[in-house]
């Protein structure tokens, strides 16, 4: 169990049987009565955030959550199927759960996945990821005009924009939290 003295941003907590990230707190004594702690939380469920007022010393319940190494299989459909790198367990994750992640994701690939009562919650993939170019325009010879982009489709399935100088077959490197192109590889 964790106390109000062990709030920090990022913990995460449990509150009546729902999981939350502490995304900001504050404590604060009013004029007549004890110490309470104020908290913003975000639904790690439904991303939802909730204000929350907690007396200072307060107990609350540490969410069972777990991460675990495991690979990227394939897709079916709406579903992203994962195998455990040590039980060879293969997990089953519906494709809105992960954010717009899937988009990154390639057979093969290790990530982690986060569980919740062992139900998959998300997935962590790295920063930047370095990824092929299967499908793209022809950039127009002596175009020079700068941040001209044009859109191309990754191994992925991924489509993002990229200077008219990257060709088919190049190897580009993304930033997996904004989709913008960082450079070539």
């Amino acid at each position: 169990m964790y106390s109000t003295t062990d709030f920090r941003k990022g913990l995460k907590i449990e509150v009546e049987g729902i999981p939350y990230e502490i995304v900001e707190f504050q404590h604060f004594k009013p004029g007549k009565g004890g110490a309470m702690v104020r908290t913003k939380l975000r639904n790690i469920l439904t991303a939802r955030m909730q204000d929350i007022t907690f007396r200072s010393g307060e107990k609350v319940e540490k969410p069972d959550l777990e991460t675990r190494d495991m690979q990227f299989l394939y897709r079916q459909d709406e579903e992203l199927i994962f195998m455990d790198l040590t039980t060879y367990e293969q997990l089953h994750m519906h494709v809105d759960t992960t954010d717009g992640k899937e988009g990154f994701l390639k057979d093969g690939q290790e990530c982690r996945v986060l569980l919740y009562k062992g139900a998959p919650l998300d997935i962590d993939i790295p920063v930047s990821l370095v990824l092929e170019v299967v499908e793209t325009e022809p950039g127009a010879k002596g175009d020079t005009v700068s941040n001209v982009t044009k859109p191309a489709k990754l191994e992925t399935g991924l489509v993002v924009q990229v200077p008219i100088f990257v060709n088919e077959g190049d190897r580009i490197k993304v930033d997996t939290r904004s989709r913008e192109y960082l450079g070539r590889e």
